[in-house]
């Protein structure tokens, strides 16, 4: 499958299982493999990514339900619910996270620079999760974006002995694809882009 095949093929998948057809190992491989090969600013290498299979993946989604029952109306609940526990049906979950400490100290280098590492640590966590989300896409294995931080962020750093100078920054669960995508709309290209030349 070429480039252009792949970028199609990612898309959001919502409705997923336990049973993609490769093992926990395997999975593992092609998500360090995105990890190594990411671009960053100054090869800064600020991504950081925990990988949760199992009951590890499992106790993540319990942890966010928990975090949303107490500030999600009662009357919402139920909806809010399916769709979590539509996510721990899943077969794992990526949490990508940026390492503060290493930015901390590139600002501390280059001063010049300050308050751009911020922004460029955040943009390589954004390609980082594209690499990853287009590499289980390859492997036929769906994935969805989440962003239940800051809610869930110190119980998890709790349950799992997250370092503090990792900041959470998305949740990917990941799993079989039950259901496919649906149609996507797009704006028109030409009010979205200007080309000279």
């Amino acid at each position: 499958m070429d480039f252009k095949q792949l970028i199609e093929k990612r898309r959001s998948i919502y409705a997923i299982g336990a049973q993609p057809g490769l093992s926990d190992t395997q999975i593992t491989q092609i998500i360090q493999e995105a990890l190594k090969y990411c671009p960053t600013a100054f090869n800064s290498q600020t991504g950081r990514l925990v990988l949760l299979f199992g009951e590890h993946h499992k106790i993540l989604w319990h942890i966010v339900l928990d975090a949303l029952r107490l500030v999600t109306p009662e009357e919402r609940f139920a909806q809010t619910k399916a769709k979590i526990d539509s996510f721990a049906a899943g077969r794992g979950t990526v949490l990508y996270y940026t390492d503060t400490q290493t930015t901390k100290e590139l600002q501390e280098k280059f001063p010049l620079y300050a308050d751009k590492f911020p922004v460029w640590a955040q943009q390589a966590s954004g390609i980082l999760q594209f690499m990853v989300w287009t590499a289980l896409a390859e492997a036929d294995i769906g994935a969805s974006l989440q962003h239940y931080n800051p809610l869930i962020d110190e119980q998890v750093y709790e349950t799992f002995q997250i370092p503090q100078n990792w900041e959470l920054v998305a949740q990917m669960p990941f799993g079989n694809i039950l259901e496919p995508a649906g149609d996507k709309t797009f704006l028109p290209l030409q009010d979205r882009m200007k080309v000279f030349g």
